[in-house]
């Protein structure tokens, strides 16, 4: 055992692979423990905001001011709100309506805003435009307006009894504040999902429920398949028969459209992790079952296997002791893809909607349904959907780079 061990930790791609999918691993172990509380709850009164750093507004205001003199303020703050994409989408909506394109200077700031304050409403649509574009424009509209004010902001409070607002406080443009004196910070690394929803934690929180329903199923499709390969290519007759029977019936009708139907007939209500876990690992048994038959048929005839028969040994005690060891590095490998497999099985599943129950827990899979229904693709909101497909391209990754190099080691035919 110890070396064997030895062998498979000098394979450079066992070991990369291990690493890689044991960080992925731990991460979900651990990062539970530190960061408690519900991964699901929805912190966000709107869909899809977009990474980075959140100050509360109050907060910002209360807090201690510094005036600082920097350069290019001005040039960061028009260009923030006013790029080259809004410029033009500014220019296609004055073309539109009769302002001659020549007229129209995208890289005069200020005569453009002059032209559009002047020309725009949001009472009219361009042939053709749809509601959303419409919005847009009176969004972009709402942004931009006193964009070249040079003035501060002015608080102002009510007063009580005669109703009237009296300055209490301006913010100049050249004031800042310090992030750390401030109170309320939340960093949202990933932004939110269409729910509001942090993604940290709801990513780290579905690659566990993924591996966990990847282990249970491939747990239960490499013993169902290593149980009836062993009995099959060992018993032989009218045993090997009925079994592969029911191995061809399963290769006859694909997996994933049996999967399918399995799932839609239990019921979105009664598909939770565990229950999706295991009508995919029912389901995912037969390439185990074909592979680990055909290595026992080639070995239940060894002298060491006969010499076991005229012993008087039984026929468990022969598959466990003598045919058992020579299949255990390939069942090893079959497990490994039974997993990576599994969790491919419920991301398939979920975008199709036919996965865990939505209100319960998250899974990569059902972060990419909710990503596509959404529209997060369309949208360009690619925190929402990128971040899973890295994750699930990872832990496939380092899972059939521990296999090959598992076969590397095991394999006579590729071993150096």
């Amino acid at each position: 055992m110890k070396h064997m061990l030895q062998q498979v930790f000098h394979s450079p791609k066992f070991v990369v692979g291990f690493i890689i999918f044991m960080s992925i691993l731990l991460l979900s172990v651990i990062y539970p423990i530190f960061v408690t509380g519900d991964p699901l709850v929805i912190i966000g009164k709107g869909t899809f905001f977009e990474p980075g750093i959140y100050v509360n507004v109050v907060d910002g205001i209360d807090s201690q001011l510094y005036s600082l003199s920097l350069p290019d303020v001005a040039e960061k703050r028009i260009a923030l709100k006013l790029g080259a994409t809004e410029r033009a989408d500014m220019k296609e909506w004055l073309v539109a309506f009769g302002i001659p394109e020549a007229d129209i200077d995208t890289e005069d700031t200020e005569a453009l805003l002059n032209i559009w304050n002047q020309n725009y409403d949001s009472k009219l649509r361009l042939p053709g435009m749809t509601n959303a574009r419409k919005n847009y424009f009176a969004r972009l509209d709402a942004s931009i307006d006193n964009l070249l004010s040079t003035e501060g902001i002015i608080i102002a409070s009510k007063d009580p009894s005669t109703g009237a607002l009296t300055e209490e406080e301006t913010i100049g443009q050249s004031q800042y504040i310090n992030v750390n004196r401030t109170s309320n910070v939340k960093v949202l690394p990933l932004g939110t999902d269409n729910f509001g929803r942090d993604m940290v934690p709801e990513l780290i929180s579905a690659i566990g429920t993924s591996l966990k329903i990847g282990f249970i199923a491939g747990s239960i499709a490499t013993l169902i398949g290593l149980v009836l390969g062993l009995v099959a290519g060992y018993v032989g007759g009218w045993v090997d028969d009925i079994i592969l029977f029911v191995t061809n019936l399963f290769i006859v009708i694909p997996s994933f459209v049996l999967l399918i139907l399995i799932s839609y007939s239990i019921g979105q209500e009664q598909r939770g992790a565990v229950t999706v876990a295991v009508v995919i690992g029912f389901t995912s048994w037969v390439w185990t079952c074909r592979a680990v038959r055909s290595q026992v048929i080639s070995l239940r005839n060894r002298d060491h296997v006969n010499l076991s028969k005229l012993s008087g040994h039984s026929t468990a005690h022969i598959i466990i002791s003598d045919i058992l060891p020579y299949v255990a590095s390939y069942v090893v490998m079959a497990f490994i893809l039974q997993i990576s497999s599994g969790i491919l099985s419920e991301a398939g599943l979920s975008i199709l909607g036919l996965g865990p129950k939505t209100s319960d827990v998250a899974t990569l899979g059902l972060m990419m349904n909710w990503a596509m229904i959404y529209s997060a693709h369309i949208m360009g909101k690619w925190w929402a959907y990128f971040p899973v497909i890295i994750a699930i391209a990872l832990i496939t990754f380092s899972m059939n780079l521990m296999n090959t190099g598992l076969d590397l080691v095991f394999n006579p035919t590729l071993r150096d």
